[in-house]
């Protein structure tokens, strides 16, 4: 894709492509230039900028940091009915399953907000689409997602593709053949679901049976160009999904981008509050990240980086002591002057 954005035609091998730095999201800065003889020209104060809170509850989860992410609040009514039914059943399956560490063992999670697990947050995207679908209000589509109109292999689309949710297995089966294939990291997952409910807002509609396969393909062909490292273009994509046709993805992709209005930023803090809501909504229903005994390595490891950091921070206050004592000595210095003068 590189500089721009655009759909990839050719056939040759994929190349390699620049990371895309998650830019930290920055709030846009209006000036009001109002000259009057008193006051002379006004400068917009930095908390006039802000967005009152309930503009901000209201906002594109996708764009905004502090709105609440769409899947998280699809799931909540199933997780209330799973509580209630545990509670009625005195049954607490997490707590049963769950490791906790001891004063001979320690277990620690190895899932970072810049390293996540790849195969957990997998699952997790794929149950935050499988809420989207269970618990859709509608079922508004287009026809460039429905796979009836295009499908995506031969064999014939069942007559009730349209009405029969897909299973969480099925769509994680999906999901990972394609990051699978396609050597695709875990923060292309968190970009794709981003992507995902961006498209669902922009375009105001739902992502249902009819149309989860190919909404979630643009998805992850989008993230993977924006993301990755290693671009993988529309053609290795067909060789993924053997009868799909370059030209329908092409379409399908720009599409997308008109949808999205091409806004494929993802913020550092948009990213970060995604990945937290999938921890959370993999803690609500017992799907918990892999804890692994703290061995002698990893808290080596753990203890080389915490020196390293220790070490940074020393210098840092040095540093920012030696400053505070020059501007000390160069007061000191004006001060004996005037005096002298």
């Amino acid at each position: 894709m590189g500089g721009s954005v655009s759909c990839c035609i050719s056939p040759r091998e994929s190349p390699k492509i620049h990371r895309r730095e998650v830019e930290l999201e920055e709030c846009p800065i209006t000036t009001t230039e109002d000259v009057s003889e008193d006051t002379g020209t006004y400068l917009q104060h930095i908390s006039d900028r802000e967005l009152p809170d309930e503009l901000a509850q209201e906002a594109n989860p996708s764009d905004h940091p502090r709105a609440s992410t769409l899947f998280l609040n699809k799931s909540q009514t199933d997780v209330r009915e799973k509580r209630k039914s545990n509670y009625m059943n005195h049954m607490s399956p997490g707590l049963l399953s769950k490791k906790y560490s001891s004063c001979s063992t320690i277990f620690i999670d190895d899932s970072t907000v810049s390293q996540p697990n790849l195969k957990s947050t997998i699952k997790c995207v794929a149950l935050a689409i499988y809420y989207h679908i269970k618990n859709r209000d509608s079922n508004r589509s287009l026809e460039i997602f429905d796979e009836k109109k295009h499908p995506l292999s031969r064999e014939k689309v069942p007559d009730d593709y349209s009405v029969v949710d897909p299973e969480h297995k099925l769509i994680y089966r999906f999901i990972r053949t394609l990051f699978s294939s396609a050597q695709l990291t875990a923060e292309c997952a968190i970009v794709t679901l981003v992507y995902l409910e961006r498209l669902l807002t922009y375009a105001e509609m739902d992502i249902c049976p009819c149309n989860w396969k190919r909404i979630v393909l643009g998805a992850i062909l989008l993230a993977s160009k924006v993301w990755d490292d290693q671009a993988v273009w529309n053609v290795d994509y067909c060789q993924i999904l053997k009868d799909i046709t370059v030209e329908d993805m092409n379409e399908m992709e720009r599409h997308f981008l008109e949808l999205l209005q091409f806004n494929i930023n993802v913020p550092a803090s948009v990213y970060a509050k995604y990945y937290f809501d999938l921890r959370s909504l993999a803690d609500d229903n017992n799907l918990s990240f892999p804890l692994e005994p703290l061995s002698n390595k990893r808290a080596q490891k753990l203890e080389a980086i915490s020196r390293l950091c220790e070490d940074k921070y020393k210098d840092l206050s040095k540093s920012a002591m030696r400053r505070s004592v020059s501007a000390d000595n160069l007061v000191g210095v004006k001060n004996s002057q005037a005096v002298l003068s």
